[in-house]
């Protein structure tokens, strides 16, 4: 499915132009347990709503950035260009991992 996507920098192109590199995801502080790295490295929200992700810009100004976008529609409703170091990015909600896998 194509849709357009506004890059802060060249303004609306298509989405062909651009890497998807998954949602927005907050690192573990200090040394993490091995739950909570597994949390971050494996489990996504994947929600069916407003998402914030990582986009690239690969055919164009080759910037990475953030957009808010509706995975049930594709709608675009954000892009912004993120700071190095800034600490901008949304706080975790608590992810359930059992105690067991699954067999």
């Amino acid at each position: 499915m194509s849709f357009l996507l506004a890059c802060p920098s060249c303004g609306p192109r298509d989405v062909n132009e651009f890497v998807f590199a998954g949602e927005v995801t907050v690192r573990p502080k200090e040394t993490p347990s091995l739950r909570e790295l597994s949390t971050y490295v494996y489990f996504r929200k994947n929600v069916a709503g407003v998402q914030r992700e990582w986009w690239f810009h690969r055919f164009g100004c080759e910037q990475w950035f953030q957009a808010e976008r509706d995975t049930r529609t594709n709608e675009v409703l954000k892009t912004e260009l993120m700071e190095k170091g800034s600490e901008t990015r949304p706080a975790p909600e608590a992810v359930v991992v059992p105690e067991t896998p699954a067999t």
